[in-house]
């Protein structure tokens, strides 16, 4: 059965592929990117491999929490259900550190807009049978150390620590939203992490993170190009993890919980974790979206 799927970030790397993979399987994939030029290109280029599909976008800029709310309405006005929401969209971003209507950036993208999103399109996902929202995090959650006193990253110079950071926040965030659909009885939506492990895209490679932290991202781009090591960081693996949750069967039901690249259930890091610090960053994020979730 066809199903509306809506991906953020997909009009290159790991988004594209799950565009193009999930369309494959006949499913009714709606894309977001920031260029629309880029946007009807990539829709195409899905449309000549999945020829039978229904592929389209949705254009905003989700460093900007209005234009999140903007890009929801659309979706709203236009579709009756959303079946699967994968946030995929994501940055490393360098030590320049633009701000946004006064959220640093890393927050405003990584955090800030899947949580509004999440929160804005819920209705939606509640009218489908087997609601799945996936909330793209990272195995750098790994090393993050938040300083729970500064969540608008303003203090933290890397933009690599800004990017761990930002996806334990994810993590956290989705433990939290998972818990709060079971209290409210919300038991058709479903909300998991995925880590898409080390791949070769453009992502990181335009990013100032320090010499040794340039050259992972540069090598793994490198190592994607040699014949022998090619498939060990294609973009193609790490696409793998969103198509499961988005479409099997095996996790129907299953919610909480955080895949690596392999589409293994595993335990995320909890050496930083605490109860309180899932509550502040959870309202934190609530406080800055409560504008935008009025009606």
């Amino acid at each position: 059965m066809s199903e509306i799927i809506l991906i953020t970030g997909a009009t290159d790397g790991i988004g594209k592929i799950t565009a193009t993979e999930l369309a494959k399987k006949g499913n009714h994939v709606i894309i977001h990117g920031r260029n629309e030029q880029k946007a009807k290109q990539t829709v195409a280029e899905i449309k000549q491999q999945a020829k039978q599909a229904q592929v389209e976008y949705l254009i905003a800029d989700l460093f900007s929490l209005p234009a999140v709310k903007q890009m929801a309405d659309k979706f709203q006005q236009k579709y009756d259900h959303l079946d699967v929401l994968i946030n995929n969209a994501g940055a490393v971003l360098d030590d320049t550190r633009r701000e946004t209507d006064g959220i640093e950036n890393t927050m405003a993208l990584n955090v800030l807009a899947p949580f509004l999103l999440n929160q804005l399109l819920l209705p939606s996902l509640e009218k489908s049978t087997d609601g799945r929202i996936i909330n793209m995090s990272s195995g750098t959650h790994r090393q993050a150390k938040p300083d729970m006193n500064d969540l608008n990253l303003e203090k933290e110079s890397s933009g690599q620590k800004r990017y761990g950071i930002s996806k334990l926040f994810v993590i956290w965030n989705s433990q939290h939203l998972a818990v709060e659909l079971q209290k409210q009885g919300i038991t058709n939506v479903t909300v998991n992490c995925s880590h898409p492990g080390a791949v070769a895209t453009k992502f990181g490679q335009d990013s100032d993170n320090g010499f040794f932290v340039n050259l992972i991202y540069k090598t793994a781009s490198a190592v994607s190009k040699i014949p022998v090591l090619g498939n060990f960081g294609a973009p193609e693996k790490g696409a793998v993890t969103n198509i499961y949750l988005a479409s099997s069967d095996e996790v129907k039901g299953l919610t909480g919980k955080f895949f690596n690249n392999k589409k293994q259930l595993e335990e995320p890091e909890t050496k930083e974790y605490t109860p309180a610090r899932e509550q502040k960053i959870w309202n934190y994020c609530m406080k800055i979206c409560a504008p935008f979730l009025e009606d």
